[in-house]
C-alpha cells in the first residue's frame, strides 16, 4: 500500500477524487460524474412525503497517464443511499426539496510498478440537496384533484428548472488523496423538458457543474476546477400504473482542474448509458432495477458499470 500511495501522489488528483462514484443511481448519490437519470421532473402531487432506500454496486477500470507507471487499477465500489422528497407549492407553481445522503466502501486495486497493491475507503459520502421547479405545465394540485388531472392527462409538455447543491460533508482527511467527500461546495443549475403522448414520455435536461476552491487539497495544495457540462436524455415507455422502462444517454465535457492555479491538461469527456425498469410492489410503494453503463472519451478516465437496485414509498 505505501508505494501505491506514494505514485498516487504524483498524480495531480482531480480524475483521482472523481472516479470515486462514476455511476448514476435512482436516487442520485453524491457524485458529479456522468448521471443519466430519469423522471427528475415528473408531475407530483404537492404536500406529499417521498422516501427511497437504494444499494448500488460498481466495477470500474480505470486509466492513468502511462508516465505514472500505474497498470490494471480496478475500482470496486459499494454504495448504500437513503433519500427524502417533500412536495410544495412556489410561486404558484409545483416544486419539491430532495435530500441524500449516501455510505459507501471502495476499493482499489493494481499493479505500481509491476507490483500488485491496494487501497481502500469507508464512510459517508457528501449530502445533496436539490430544489426544482416545475415553471410550465405540472399545476400544484393535491389529492384527488391531482389524481382527477393525472387521469385525463394526454399529450403534455412539462418545463423544471432546479439547483443541486453538493455539501461538503463526507470523509475527507488532507493528507490523503482518495477521499469519499470532496471538501468543497458544487452548484449544479438545470433545466430539463418532459413531453408525453399516450405511453411514451421523452425527457432533456442539460447541467452545468460549478465548483467551489478546495484550498485544504492533498497535502495543503490549491485546487479550483472549471465548470463540467452535462447534457442527458430518456425514452420512456409507461406499461401501466406505476410499472414503466427506460433508456437514457448522456453526455458531459469539461472539468478541467488546476492545481496552485496551474492548468492540469485534464479536460473530462464521458458518455454513459442506463436502462432502468420500475414495478409496483404496493400502492405506494415501487422497487425499480437499474443496470449503468459509462466510457471515457480520453485517454485517461474510467470505464465502469453498475448494477442498482431502490425501493420508493410514498405518504
Amino acid at each position: 500500500m505505501p508505494a501505491f500511495l506514494t505514485v498516487l501522489r504524483s498524480f495531480h488528483g482531480a480524475f483521482i477524487r472523481r472516479s470515486l462514484c462514476p455511476f448514476a443511481l435512482g436516487l442520485a448519490l453524491p457524485c458529479f460524474a456522468l448521471e443519466p437519470e430519469p423522471r427528475m421532473w415528473n408531475h407530483l402531487p404537492v404536500d406529499a412525503n417521498f422516501g427511497g432506500i437504494a444499494f448500488a454496486h460498481t466495477e470500474a477500470d480505470i486509466y492513468f497517464d502511462p508516465t505514472l507507471r500505474l497498470e490494471n487499477v480496478e475500482l470496486t465500489q459499494d454504495t448504500w443511499a437513503a433519500k427524502y422528497i417533500r412536495t410544495f407549492e412556489a410561486l404558484g407553481k409545483s416544486a419539491r426539496l430532495d435530500i441524500t445522503q449516501a455510505y459507501q466502501r471502495a476499493k482499489w486495486t493494481g499493479l505500481v510498478n509491476g507490483v500488485p497493491a491496494s487501497t481502500s475507503r469507508v464512510g459517508w459520502s457528501d449530502t445533496l440537496v436539490r430544489v426544482a421547479m416545475n415553471v410550465y405545465g405540472a399545476p400544484p394540485l393535491r389529492g384527488q384533484e391531482f389524481a382527477r388531472y393525472r387521469a385525463t392527462a394526454g399529450r403534455e409538455t412539462i418545463v423544471g428548472v432546479g439547483l443541486v447543491l453538493r455539501l461538503p460533508t463526507g470523509g475527507y482527511e488532507e493528507d490523503k488523496l482518495l477521499n469519499l467527500g470532496e471538501n468543497r461546495f458544487v452548484f449544479r443549475p438545470q433545466l430539463g423538458v418532459i413531453h408525453s403522448r399516450g405511453n411514451w414520455t421523452t425527457e432533456l435536461t442539460g447541467e452545468v457543474a460549478l465548483h467551489a476552491e478546495n484550498d485544504d487539497f492533498f497535502n495543503g495544495n490549491s485546487l479550483e476546477q472549471e465548470p463540467l457540462y452535462f447534457v442527458h436524455g430518456h425514452l420512456i415507455y409507461s406499461l401501466g400504473p406505476g410499472q414503466w422502462a427506460g433508456i437514457s444517454l448522456g453526455y458531459n465535457h469539461g472539468g478541467e482542474s488546476r492545481i496552485n492555479g496551474v492548468d492540469q491538461d485534464d479536460v473530462r469527456q464521458n458518455v454513459g448509458w442506463k436502462l432502468s425498469y420500475a414495478h409496483p410492489v404496493t400502492p405506494v410503494s415501487g422497487l425499480k432495477v437499474s443496470y449503468v453503463g459509462s466510457r471515457t472519451e480520453e485517454t485517461t478516465g474510467f470505464d465502469a458499470e453498475t448494477l442498482v437496485v431502490d425501493l420508493s414509498f410514498a405518504w
